[in-house]
């Protein structure tokens, strides 16, 4: 008899090691510049690609550049919706997450729709008085997007020192695999 997983817990994904070379495979040829980049965590996949940017006379301002940069991300996401589906099922059953698109062009980038989860915390009341004057000053609108901002302003000062630790976390994982009960 299968015994379900108790309520509240949660089953890893597969790895996604491999994930990378994977959708550098799938996808078609000519979509991307370069191999595009590959962003992995346990609920999502975010594949970005590079296009190609627009020529533009010598006159061509700032404006007309992140203009036409845009146009050309719209016009990607426009010709290619019905391939990117299919190629985001593939890799959604291969790796069992939500996959998302991003596209850059020269300076513009744009994430096409994402992963929004929700995630559970308990704060004791000075972490809660953080939140609470972010939302008094309006700089949020709630707790939640004011945590949010939290969360982003943190990983905007400490992503150095995060990618360091993701590296060390995944040399750990290497050394797990290959160690006695591993192989």
């Amino acid at each position: 008899m299968r015994m379900r997983p108790p309520a509240g817990s949660r089953t890893e994904p597969p790895p996604a090691d491999d994930a990378a070379a994977w959708i550098t495979g799938a996808a078609p040829d000519g979509w991307f510049t370069e191999p595009p980049h590959v962003v992995v965590d346990r609920d999502e996949i975010i594949i970005w690609g590079r296009v190609p940017t627009p020529e533009l006379g010598a006159d061509a301002t700032d404006a007309d550049r992140s203009a036409a940069q845009a146009g050309r991300i719209h016009q990607f996401r426009e010709d290619t919706r019905d391939d990117r589906i299919k190629v985001a099922r593939q890799v959604e059953h291969r790796y069992q997450r939500k996959v998302s698109w991003g596209v850059r062009c020269g300076d513009t980038q744009e994430l096409f729709t994402h992963l929004s989860a929700p995630v559970m915390t308990r704060l004791r009341q000075p972490e809660r008085q953080v939140l609470d004057t972010l939302v008094d000053a309006g700089v949020a609108r709630s707790r939640s997007e004011a945590l949010a901002w939290c969360v982003r302003l943190v990983g905007e000062h400490t992503d150095e020192w995060l990618t360091e630790l993701r590296d060390a976390m995944t040399r750990v994982e290497d050394l797990r695999r290959r160690g006695p009960d591993g192989s």
